[in-house]
């Protein structure tokens, strides 16, 4: 928000950011970029995650324009200087929980806040996708975007009906979500563990509950395993870091593209909403 005294805005760490005046020139974790830029905030620089490579993962990057916002490089790769490199005046990171920044060393992450204002917004499993999705419009109005909510909520409405009436029909499906860890391994999402994920089941989808084994966001099994747990439906992880599905698994299911770390906003949780809608649609028609 402007104030008297400048720009300023409380993350989910509880942490004031301040300038002088509203920042202008925005480096982001990718995730937190293409939600901006779904807003028509450009970054001038993003930057990815530990598991991210030397390239822009398409996957992850939603409107991101390559030609107006820099790639960076992977977290792991990153030092305070690269950061700073162009003179960003804000930095958006994204927390999964305890206000860690994502994506960054952690000494990184403190000595960057000597330099700029950062700003964490939490996206982990304790938050819904409707409290996420207002934390970055809130952020978004700040920078100067002109947020249309009643849009959103119109069209995020849209889709969310669709979605409760082929999840209501007789004999919906059953979906899977998971990521590929290879040829022999494979991580079933815990349904539980993902706002966008509870959102479905918010919805009447049927999601199916993988193992107890495991951890807190996945469970690790064999592509038989997987297999065993007869899915109709799979929301595959498309980030560049997922593995291949194996061939004899994909072809007992219909596969949507799943990217666990959309942007987020009313848009890209529309259509990611929309997208399984069509798969319930197409499994009940067949």
């Amino acid at each position: 928000m402007m104030g008297q005294t400048g720009w300023e805005f409380t993350d989910d760490r509880g942490q004031l950011a301040a300038a002088s005046r509203r920042p202008s020139k925005v480096v982001a974790y990718v995730q937190a970029g293409a939600t901006l830029a779904d807003h028509g905030v450009v970054c001038a620089g993003v930057f990815g995650s530990l598991h991210d490579g030397a390239e822009l993962d398409r996957a992850k990057a939603g409107a991101l324009a390559e030609a107006t916002t820099a790639y960076l490089g992977a977290g792991g790769t990153l030092d305070v200087e690269t950061l700073l490199r162009g003179g960003p005046d804000l930095v958006v990171a994204v927390s999964y929980g305890g206000g860690q920044v994502y994506g960054l060393d952690p000494g990184v992450a403190k000595q960057l806040e000597e330099h700029v204002p950062v700003v964490v917004l939490d996206v982990g499993q304790t938050h819904e996708l409707g409290g996420i999705r207002g934390r970055f419009d809130a952020l978004a109005r700040s920078l100067g975007a002109d947020v249309d909510a009643e849009d959103g909520v119109r069209v995020l409405g849209a889709a969310e009906e669709r979605l409760r009436a082929a999840g209501a029909r007789p004999g919906a499906a059953r979906v899977l979500a998971l990521s590929s860890a290879g040829a022999e391994q494979v991580h079933l999402a815990r349904p539980g563990a993902w706002p966008e994920l509870r959102a479905l089941t918010a919805c009447g989808v049927a999601l199916v509950e993988p193992p107890a084994e495991g951890g807190i966001n996945w469970s690790t099994v064999g592509w038989a395993d997987a297999g065993g747990l007869r899915p109709e439906i799979v929301l595959a992880d498309v980030r560049s870091n997922a593995g291949p599905m194996d061939a004899e698994f994909a072809r007992g299911a219909r596969v949507v593209a799943w990217n666990p770390e959309a942007p987020c906003s009313a848009r890209a949780h529309a259509e990611f909403l929309t997208m399984v809608a069509d798969a319930l649609e197409g499994v009940s028609a067949t």
